[in-house]
């Protein structure tokens, strides 16, 4: 199973939002990183097909999905980053409704639905209306419906956003074991789900793609580019200032400001700790990072 990226392109306005883009996923998880505007969603959306191409293609299996249409479109699963849900339905009464739109049968979408609610933790809460659920509850929700189907490619936008710690790792940990047999492109501002399970990271800026790697390949390519400093509060200021760069990590004795990049800064000493996937992105995107 494969999914083609050729030469894809979309412009909003005069903002190029996705320029030429071009990429082969098989199955496994695909971390997609990047700043806001950097052409995540709208990669996404093109995935798809909510959105008009302006040039390039998307194969599924070597064929165009437009032609094949439904048949597609059957294959998807996806969770927007917006919350749209009907705040009236209860969590249960949603997925219900979405089952049919899938065209799931009922008495086959009803163990599905229970089965989903248990693993996004939402039986004991499946009862009420969706508009008394908190952010976290409804990002639950919307990842239960799109795994309704048993999807064989995986869309997911901001899937944890809003969850607390444990239940970052439970859904992550979830999406990890679902993927062996599905293609997942997981869009995240959360370097650390991305680290933990993807296969392959892909880093965008300007709708352009920068690098795609493994995220141990993209770590090692990084090793001897970090460079650290124990800062006072005032020097600190200072330093961002100086640099427009950095990434402050408090430890016991005292703050350190953290620099990635292709050569020494003076007064810093090379990081001797073990580099992550967030060192990679602020390489990538050293301005972000103050």
């Amino acid at each position: 199973m494969t999914l083609q990226i050729k030469d894809l392109s979309k412009t909003y306005g005069k903002k190029k939002a996705l320029e030429r883009f071009s990429y082969t996923f098989d199955e496994g998880v695909y971390g997609i990183l990047g700043p806001n505007g950097s052409g995540k969603s709208t990669l996404m959306n093109l995935i798809t097909d909510n959105s008009k191409r302006e040039t390039g293609q998307v194969l599924y299996n070597s064929r165009d999905i437009l032609p094949l249409g439904e048949p597609y479109r059957a294959t998807l699963g996806y969770m927007p980053q917006q919350q749209g849900l009907y705040e009236e339905f209860s969590g249960r009464k949603f997925l219900y409704y979405m089952a049919n739109l899938k065209g799931l049968r009922r008495k086959e979408a009803k163990g599905r639905i229970e089965e989903l609610l248990s693993i996004v933790g939402l039986t004991d809460d499946a009862h009420r209306k969706t508009g008394g659920y908190s952010g976290g509850m409804k990002q639950r929700l919307l990842l239960a419906q799109a795994l309704l189907s048993d999807p064989k490619i995986l869309i997911l936008d901001e899937p944890t956003a809003g969850l607390d710690p444990k239940e970052r790792i439970r859904i992550r940990s979830y999406i990890a074991r679902i993927a062996k047999n599905k293609i997942v492109l997981l869009s995240t501002h959360i370097v650390q789900d991305i680290e933990s399970i993807a296969t392959q990271v892909i880093l965008l800026k300007d709708g352009k793609l920068l690098v795609a790697d493994s995220p141990s390949n993209l770590i090692a390519s990084i090793c001897g580019k970090a460079y650290e400093r124990y800062c006072a509060a005032e020097e600190m200021t200072q330093l961002q200032e100086r640099y427009q760069m950095g990434n402050v990590y408090l430890r016991q004795d005292g703050e350190v400001l953290r620099l990635v990049g292709d050569s020494k800064p003076e007064g810093f000493a090379p990081v001797t700790q073990p580099l992550g996937l967030e060192d990679v992105y602020l390489y990538y995107y050293p301005s972000l990072m103050v």
